[in-house]
């Protein structure tokens, strides 16, 4: 679940969880604000992510799963655009055919951003 600012909590599973761990944690250490929506029991809902608002990511499982770079990326694009990020159904890529088991991420999470290299010019 997404514990948020602790006065709720949201239920979301392992493996969405893990995903938007790693989105959030991006945008929010460049300082960015956002919405976040999201669906439970045929009912939409949108907060407001922000650096200064407390999240808590806690998780049912014991395994840190896969990440799905596909799935990252689309959740990227959905919290940078004017709408926000939307918890969107993994997609499945030929590189991802079945979705991996429900489990949490480690506390600390990867950036998003890929690594660059220094190129030289003449």
């Amino acid at each position: 679940m997404l514990v948020y600012n602790g006065n709720g909590s949201i239920p979301i599973d392992d493996r969405l969880l893990a995903h938007l761990q790693v989105v959030v944690i991006d945008k929010l250490r460049r300082q960015e604000s956002f919405p976040f929506t999201w669906e439970l029991d045929g009912r939409e809902s949108t907060i407001w992510f922000g650096p200064s608002i407390a999240l808590e990511f806690v998780y049912s499982g014991g395994r840190a799963p896969s990440l799905n770079r596909a799935w990252l990326h689309q959740l990227a694009e959905s919290a940078a655009s004017g709408s926000g990020l939307r918890a969107l159904p993994e997609p499945l890529t030929p590189a991802n055919p079945v979705p991996a088991p429900e489990v949490p991420v480690p506390a600390m999470a990867r950036s998003l951003a890929p690594a660059t290299r220094n190129r030289a010019t003449a």
